[in-house]
């Protein structure tokens, strides 16, 4: 089923006379569980025409580096064998996205996209839309309740967006059925990026090379789908007291995944859903109200990369503290090190510089003492963004953004006034040794190393 309010036209142009349909791949990089591949084949079918899929990579995207564009050819790879096995070509070009879909639009008849959250994404789909002289059609298929249905405004808290959430749920989280493309497109002219080798395609790829590739996550669809058996199998049951727990193996890490659209979250809540787990109403919490109160702050608020998003109860706090003594200011070069007096602290910096991910809990602590070491909450900030985008494979989207802002006060409440954090939440190393054996997690993150 896809929803109406799924499907949104970006602009008011006729159906052309193409040659195939077009489907701008670039959120949801997978074959499965896609409602915007769907809806594009349905259109084909009524069409009497097939379709091409397109997927432009630009070597300039913000804050990627071979970390990331290692682990997103690993999925695309896998997803253009997926999609050939359905008759259906994926088209890997080196261009622009924006410029890319323009060009192949002149022999579309209808162009269809999925939906982008971030500034940028949003910017590349309206270009295309004045550009392009066919419709471009964009459905949302990386929120279980699409952003706009769930509410036309930036929400303060998961408490102000949760009965929303929970009223639509029922209606939204339905399976999808697969549609069968009727028709094949028989030849095509056009350039590619070949992929198959995925590290000669890396070498040919003008891109920063200062985080290197991660040896711990393998992209694509097969492994976010092990991941999740996995969890469900083995960790949904205990999921409510492991998961603040970084000592054990208790989180589906498929945040990854979810990040490069190479697993669909109606996927995962679906398959969890069916479990009879009594911390599935909390892991639901987490990958459908968390996740998505992170896309509606980026949605609806543009300044996300910046201090300026924070509420302005957090800013006026936070600046009226701004001059406060601190006992340890860190450079951007020495925190990036991992070269703090604080081993917990480094330990979280290390998972994510090796990992490529880091433990949620530990995020949060991470993040508070970057904004108590740093000599300005608003130098704090960058910093934080700067590092999180960099190291971690789930950086660069919504939760990412939205957890960075969570440890300057965003989606929280006014706290006790204290030095420096004044009424934001304080966190310190007291309380990481009353939830679990920190140590024991400094230790666990030395052997990675060794890895």
């Amino acid at each position: 089923m896809i929803q109406p309010q799924r499907i949104q036209t970006l602009n008011h142009k006729s159906i052309q006379n193409g040659r195939f349909v077009l489907y701008w791949m670039q959120a949801a990089q997978r074959a499965e569980t896609n409602h915007a591949l769907e809806y594009a084949i349905r259109r084909a079918n009524e069409l009497h025409q097939p379709i091409l899929v397109f997927f432009g990579i630009i070597e300039t995207y913000p804050s990627a580096n071979l970390r990331h564009y290692y682990f997103m050819l690993e999925g695309l790879r896998e997803t253009q064998e997926a999609l050939a096995r359905r008759n259906i070509p994926l088209l890997i070009q080196r261009i622009s996205p924006e410029a890319g879909v323009c060009r192949l639009a002149q022999g579309a008849s209808l162009v269809v996209t999925d939906g982008g959250y971030l500034v940028h994404q949003r910017k590349w789909r309206q270009a295309a839309a004045r550009k392009i002289d066919c419709p471009l059609i964009q459905v949302e298929t990386d929120c279980i309740v699409p952003v706009a249905a769930a509410s036309g405004k930036e929400e303060y808290s998961a408490a102000t967006l949760r009965p929303k959430i929970h009223k639509q749920l029922e209606y939204f989280l339905k399976p999808l059925h697969r549609a069968n493309p009727k028709y094949r497109l028989s030849q095509i002219d056009y350039e590619y990026f070949d992929i198959q080798d995925i590290y000669q395609a890396i070498s040919r790829l003008g891109i920063d090379r200062t985080a290197g590739r991660s040896a711990f996550f393998t992209g694509g669809a097969s492994q976010a789908r092990k991941f999740l058996r996995s969890f469900i199998r083995n960790k949904l049951d205990h999921y409510a007291e492991w998961k603040n727990d970084p000592t054990l193996d208790g989180l589906s890490n498929l945040s990854p995944y979810l990040h490069f659209g190479q697993i669909s979250p109606l996927e995962v809540a679906l398959q969890v859903h069916k479990s009879s787990s009594p911390a599935v109403e909390v892991f639901l919490e987490e990958l459908i109200v968390r996740r998505e109160l992170a896309i509606n702050f980026v949605y609806y608020n543009p300044q996300y990369l910046s201090f300026r998003c924070l509420p302005v109860w957090a800013r006026a706090t936070l600046r009226s503290h701004q001059k406060d003594r601190r006992e340890y200011v860190y450079t951007l070069p020495q925190l990036e090190s991992a070269q703090t007096h604080d081993p917990y602290w480094n330990a979280a910096q290390q998972e994510m510089r090796i990992t490529g991910k880091m433990h949620g809990y530990m995020r949060m602590y991470w993040g508070k003492k970057i904004l108590e070491w740093s000599r300005s909450p608003q130098a704090a900030y960058k910093i934080a963004v700067y590092l999180n985008d960099k190291y971690e494979l789930d950086g660069r989207d919504a939760s990412g953004y939205a957890g960075v802002a969570w440890c300057f006060g965003k989606h929280d409440r006014p706290w006790q006034n204290r030095p420096i954090f004044g009424m934001v939440r304080y966190m310190n190393d007291k309380g990481l040794l009353r939830k679990f054996d920190a140590d024991a997690y400094v230790k666990k993150i030395d052997t990675l190393g060794l890895v």
